[in-house]
């Protein structure tokens, strides 16, 4: 059921996603293209399935939800595309085809990374996602800050720096926290910025959002240790390679595996005062602990 739903939604997400993007043409064709195979390329769709499941609750309709889920993947895959460049993690592989620089080149990934991260923010402050500016500048700017410096790219620094030291516990759940729990998070609260819905509601669901973020960094850290690089479409023990550290390099594998799975219980209890309707979050929050890429 959960599979099925994550496999409707990410098509419909797709199909936004190249009716958004920009059709390689004129003499930038080369950044429109770069683009497109950074975002058309695959991928779970985790994130705006969140925005959307979440919208739904609120009974938004399902383009504003969909124009808002294909901002939060532009974020994501800029991100991707320039974590993956040499200077930060160097990966020639993503979602089981060449990297963006790779395919391209460096300086176009670069530059395909910012117009997907400025090309998200045009997104969501057109009309056509939401008729109320009110909301639009909400949306701009809980986004803005999840994916900056208090957020995913504050999480991509610290994780930078802490190659080279030693982190304790909370150190690292603090930086996970950012790096991959903010983003996460708002792609659920997003849902009840649309539906506008109470602070109490955006509450669970940013609480929702945290959890299930760091179980799916528990989840993907274990992958790490124990997945398969072509189940993955990535290359597989670069962390411990690399001096990264994680939970899992810290607790070990069963310890870890618990925690995943404690959280994401965690994360379902939040869902309590939302009853029946929220199912398909319930599922999502336990498929992210059970998936093998």
């Amino acid at each position: 059921m959960i599979d099925a739903a994550l496999r409707d939604t990410g098509a419909a997400v797709d199909r936004m996603l190249d009716a958004l993007l920009p059709p390689p043409s004129g003499p930038q064709a080369r950044l429109f293209e770069a683009m497109r195979y950074a975002v058309l390329g695959g991928g779970k769709r985790l994130r705006p399935c969140l925005t959307v499941f979440t919208a739904d609750l609120f009974g938004v309709a399902r383009v504003h939800a969909l124009r808002a889920g294909a901002a939060v993947e532009m974020i994501h895959a800029y991100s991707l595309v320039h974590d993956d460049l040499p200077a930060m993690d160097d990966d020639d592989l993503r979602r089981g085809q060449p990297t963006v620089h790779i395919r391209f080149d460096e300086a176009t990934a670069i530059l395909a990374g910012d117009t997907l991260l400025t090309l998200a923010f045009e997104v969501l402050a057109d009309p056509q996602t939401h008729p109320d500016p009110a909301v639009r500048s909400e949306l701009v700017r809980l986004l803005a800050v999840a994916a900056g410096g208090q957020g995913m790219a504050g999480g991509q620094m610290i994780d930078l720096m802490a190659e080279q030291s030693d982190l304790a516990e909370a150190d690292i759940r603090s930086l996970q926290a950012l790096k991959t729990g903010a983003m996460l998070a708002v792609s659920c609260t997003l849902g009840a910025v649309l539906g506008q819905g109470t602070a109490a509601e955006r509450a669970a669901l940013d609480g929702f959002g945290r959890d299930i973020g760091a179980a799916f960094q528990i989840a993907d850290d274990l992958l790490d240790v124990e997945g398969d690089a072509a189940a993955m479409g990535k290359a597989a023990g670069k962390d411990a390679a690399a001096g990264k550290k994680t939970l899992v390099g810290l607790w070990g594998v069963d310890r870890a595996r618990k925690e995943a799975y404690a959280l994401a219980d965690r994360a379902v209890a939040r869902l309590d005062s939302f009853g029946a309707p929220a199912e398909t979050l319930r599922a999502v929050a336990q498929r992210v602990v059970n998936r093998q890429n």
